[in-house]
């Protein structure tokens, strides 16, 4: 099979690299999704990976507990390299090596490359996997939001959003065990329900850029190849599709 996508972006939430763990990071979960990272990237797709920081500081939680939330914000985004360094050296570190950069939005020289867009798009000709890291360098704005913004700036295809429920619902499926999983949806109609997979500001930026969005379960093994292949997984969001 060929892959439906030559280009993606793929968000990782913190949260997915804990793991049954409460906080932290789980080396063996950060292994397998390496292996799969590395299993499109042979079959030719671009990768471009943006990752969350939530499984060691969350700014919004700071900013609840009595912090200022533009500092908590700031810290948020560090925990975000200190995952994307995490992917970067379990990619490294495989049997058949993948070539890695990370870049980041606030400067980091000595750790990473400072995020510029035309350094990142070579890097994505030349396959390399590119890892975006401290958020978009400005506090108020989620990874969601960022995802978004370099999907839109390095021209991905589509949007990946892996994260620990397979989809979307109608309600929160943790409390309504009746809750229905839609299988393709418009953005106007996230946006009208209000569902909140990502941030309004993001829904919005994939619709103006007519971005399609992938959400899938992380937690099932070949699930990112799957969706690279075009498989029917997790909930579609796009411009025009049935509704269902």
């Amino acid at each position: 099979m060929s892959a439906k996508y030559r280009r993606i972006l793929l968000k990782l939430s913190g949260e997915a690299l804990m793991g049954d763990r409460n906080f932290g990071i789980d080396p063996m979960i950060v292994q397998t999704i390496a292996l799969e990272v590395a299993e499109i990237v042979r079959d030719g797709v671009e990768v471009a990976i943006v990752v969350g920081g939530g499984n060691i500081f969350r700014g919004m939680q700071g900013a609840a507990a009595g912090m200022d939330r533009a500092t908590a914000d700031y810290i948020g985004m560090i925990a975000t390299v200190m995952n994307a360094l995490t992917l970067q050296d379990a990619l490294e570190h495989l049997e058949y090596p993948v070539e890695t950069r990370v870049m980041t939005a606030i400067a980091m020289q000595e750790v990473a490359e400072p995020y510029i867009r035309r350094r990142a798009m070579s890097h994505l000709e030349n396959k390399r996997v590119v890892i975006f890291g401290a958020g978009s360098g400005n506090p108020f704005f989620t990874t969601d939001t960022t995802a978004a913004l370099r999907g839109a700036e390095i021209d991905a295809e589509v949007i990946f959003k892996a994260t620990r429920v397979d989809g979307i619902y109608d309600s929160d499926p943790k409390q309504n065990p009746n809750a229905k999983r839609h299988h393709n949806l418009t953005y106007d109609y996230v946006l009208s329900h209000n569902l909140k997979v990502m941030d309004t500001t993001a829904f919005t930026m994939c619709q103006e850029n007519n971005i399609p969005l992938i959400v899938f379960d992380l937690g099932v093994p070949g699930n990112i190849r799957r969706a690279v292949m075009g498989e029917s997984i997790g909930t579609y969001v796009g411009g025009n599709c049935e509704i269902n």
